[in-house]
């Protein structure tokens, strides 16, 4: 398979399409290698537009998907970020390679091993990752200037939107199965938050999000 042909067709047809502006993260698209980040009998389909699932549990986001909501973060290099699920570890890289540091939280352990053998691999080192429930985010390191969660919940937990710096942003997707929306929200002041809808989509919760028999 000519992956480098897939990549740019990822790119260009999938990603660029779906209101993708930003350059900086549209071009590290394109040098952070996705079939790396996926179980070897995936590679062939970590370009294409679907969720690929994970070793422990849970499935990979949509690439543009992954990429609508970094571009919403609107990420600087001096920025501490707190991602919620490692998953594979693929888009924790693309965030270690914008900001200064991510701390990322992973409930599964199989999942957690995945994703530290793959980010060594790739060179990634300004990353701490976290075998823990990253429901109520992580108070010990907080307050961040990006949080990104990476599989539905009910609702977006006060809990994590506190631990936002005044002016920090959080992107993630609430809601239940079949309806689902991406959100933006924006730590205004203190007690204060603005929240976008971006867009209606359907996704696993994360782990610790699912209800009882929950089936995707």
């Amino acid at each position: 398979m000519n992956f480098e042909l897939a990549r740019f067709n990822m790119i260009e047809q999938q990603i660029r399409p779906w209101n993708m502006f930003d350059e900086k993260v549209l071009g590290l698209l394109g040098t952070i290698k996705r079939e790396e980040f996926v179980s070897p009998s995936l590679r062939n389909l970590a370009l294409s537009d679907v969720e690929l699932a994970l070793p422990g549990e849970q499935k990979m986001l949509f690439p543009r998907m992954e990429a609508r909501l970094l571009q919403e973060l609107k990420l600087r290099k001096k920025d501490k970020v707190l991602e919620i699920g490692t998953g594979s570890g693929y888009v924790t890289a693309l965030l270690a390679k914008l900001t200064d540091f991510v701390y990322s939280l992973e409930i599964n352990e199989q999942n957690k091993r995945f994703a530290v053998d793959n980010l060594t691999r790739a060179g990634i080192k300004n990353v701490s990752i976290i075998e823990a429930d990253g429901m109520n985010g992580l108070e010990a390191k907080a307050p961040f200037d990006k949080i990104f969660v990476g599989g539905a919940m009910l609702e977006i937990s006060h809990e994590l939107k506190k631990q936002l710096k005044v002016g920090g942003i959080l992107v993630g997707i609430e809601g239940t199965a079949p309806i689902m929306h991406a959100v933006v929200i924006e730590k205004i002041s203190d007690n204060e938050y603005k929240q976008t809808q971006l867009f209606e989509t359907a996704v696993a919760p994360l782990s610790s999000a699912a209800p009882r028999g929950f089936k995707f």
